[in-house]
């Protein structure tokens, strides 16, 4: 039984940012860079939570590994079509659930100033 891209959301903010540099075809190292640097330092990975991680999505076949000539033996990842589909709507989700709270937050903060 095939599994639907929605049964995979929430995502972790790892396992997300993990997909969002996925973007193109990585190895593990360049992924864990690749990481901090779109997250602008927010999210640093150790090699532990990354291998663990992309083990868990490759048997999701949410990610694959790419066969390319290397001669360090570095391991290739890219997206597979569902990760890519499980990547987009996770982006609609969040984007939902800020563009719902602006307004409330903006009020709350309007509030604060009223103190």
């Amino acid at each position: 039984m095939i599994k639907q891209p929605e049964s995979f959301l929430p995502l972790s903010q790892a396992t997300y940012y993990i997909l969002l540099s996925l973007r193109e075809v990585r190895h593990g190292y360049a992924i864990m860079q690749d990481v901090e640097k779109i997250s602008r330092g927010e999210v640093t990975m150790g090699p532990g939570t990354l291998y663990g991680a992309l083990g868990k999505l490759e048997k999701q076949k949410i990610i694959q590994k790419v066969d390319i000539d290397d001669a360090e033996r570095r391991k290739y990842n890219q997206l597979t079509p569902l990760g890519k589909e499980v990547l987009q709507l996770e982006f609609k989700r969040l984007e939902s659930l800020v563009k719902n709270a602006r307004s409330i937050i903006k009020e709350m903060e309007g509030e604060e100033d009223d103190c």
